[in-house]
């Protein structure tokens, strides 16, 4: 079951399903977020507030079967949450990437985001919960009629997670954001798109990332 949609989670915090515990994701959060464990998450691995949880996919998931890709369908079935996808992208999983990809961005419309290890999951996680934090605090006094209106371009979270990309810097990550105007589309440009906003040799790599 999703039981996410019931959860409330305090500001700034981030509740992790049990199974996390003492694995290395859970060790680097300590200390840089207030990290509680619970039972019973159902499908979601870590939610942060302001409705938005991460479910993790590891090496260890991905070389294991299709049971992942099962849960992902019943958490997109079920939930109302902001679902992001982080998949650990190693040389041994490498080779299920695109398939998972192709799951996550085209069929289920998520946010997918690759991660070498454990460590830049907690990294990525870390970032995403001060984004939560200030778009929450932005929220708290906006009028509810207009916060639609609002560009979501300059979102810190979105400009840090596109200058990941290799050869991306602030000014082509701010052009693509501008252009596509979401991660989601982004992710699923064509080099033809992408080439009219950086030029050829960026939007290959950017394709291919």
């Amino acid at each position: 079951p999703v039981t996410a949609g019931s959860i409330v989670v305090p500001y700034g915090h981030v509740i992790g399903n049990e199974k996390w515990r003492g694995s290395e994701v859970a060790q680097r959060l300590q200390g840089k977020v207030r990290l509680i464990f619970e039972d019973g998450l159902g499908l979601v691995d870590f939610h942060l507030s302001n409705r938005t949880c991460i479910l993790l996919i590891s090496e260890a998931d991905l070389v294991a079967g299709d049971e992942f890709k099962r849960r992902l369908v019943r958490f997109r079935n079920a939930s109302s949450l902001r679902g992001i996808v982080i998949v650990e992208k190693t040389q041994i999983s490498d080779q299920y990437y695109l398939g998972v990809q192709k799951l996550v961005v085209l069929e289920l419309g998520m946010v997918l985001l690759p991660v070498a290890n454990q460590g830049e999951a907690s990294q990525l996680i870390i970032q995403l919960v001060s984004f939560c934090v200030r778009e929450q605090s932005r929220d708290r006094g906006a009028n509810p009629f207009l916060r639609k209106q609002r560009a979501q371009l300059a979102e810190p979270a979105a400009l840090q997670t596109v200058q990941q990309i290799p050869g991306v810097g602030k000014t082509k990550a701010l052009l693509l954001l501008q252009h596509f105007g979401s991660i989601h589309r982004l992710c699923n440009a064509s080099v033809d798109e992408l080439e009219r906003v950086v030029g050829q040799t960026a939007a290959q790599q950017i394709y291919t990332f």
